[in-house]
């Protein structure tokens, strides 16, 4: 009764100029692609930054620097915008939902399933590569499906991600909120980042 996110959010993906201009000029007939990596974070599905859109640049810069994290597509860093209803959302900051999400771990691993493993921690212990994570959250949408309850048209987490703001802080450099979008009906239109006009006050 409690756990429907009300209202829309913004999210913000980084990706090379050349993707995000044929979104935004294809008349609202494109979507972007879906991720089906084994180790997406959040499952797969079309990633997004919740209401941050310098973490989507970041990234998109990241992946100029460093090929292997965006397979070489990002030439040009880029950040297009989307307004998002999260639907029946797989919010995994609600207990409800990590609770179902603990259940389906245990679930596999109790039927023998070769269970992966998440890989290449950072600087901070911060695992970058989310083979388990992916591999429950996947499992859990395929368990929906099976049963024939109603799908999740999308994924929230939240990411304690990067270096200690300052020694024994309890905030991280890097900290998000990642969205991902199962559903492309959720994605109510793309649109670009908006200059801010000077002389006026940020509601």
């Amino acid at each position: 009764m409690y756990s429907r996110i009300s209202n829309l959010v913004l999210g913000f993906h980084g990706c090379d100029r050349s993707v995000a201009l044929k979104i935004l000029h294809s008349n609202g007939t494109l979507h972007l692609e879906k991720s089906y990596n084994d180790y997406d974070w959040l499952g797969n599905g079309i990633y997004f930054w919740e209401n941050n859109p310098e973490r989507a640049l970041e990234f998109a810069r990241d992946g100029v620097i460093n090929k292997r994290l965006t397979k070489g597509k990002i030439t040009e860093p880029f950040v297009i915008c989307a307004v998002i209803d999260l639907g029946h959302c797989l919010n995994l900051l609600d207990s409800l939902f990590l609770k179902e999400l603990k259940k389906t771990y245990e679930l596999m691993k109790i039927s023998g399933y070769e269970l992966p493993v998440n890989e290449y921690p950072d600087d901070s212990g911060y695992f970058l590569k989310r083979n388990l994570d992916c591999a429950v959250i996947e499992t859990l949408h395929s368990l929906k499906r099976k049963k024939k309850e109603r799908l999740f048209d999308s994924v929230r987490g939240v990411f304690v991600e990067g270096k200690e703001l300052y020694p024994s802080a309890g905030f991280r450099e890097k900290n998000h909120i990642q969205l991902c979008i199962r559903n492309p009906n959720c994605i109510k239109g793309y649109f670009h980042l908006q200059e801010i006009s000077p002389g006026y006050p940020i509601p």
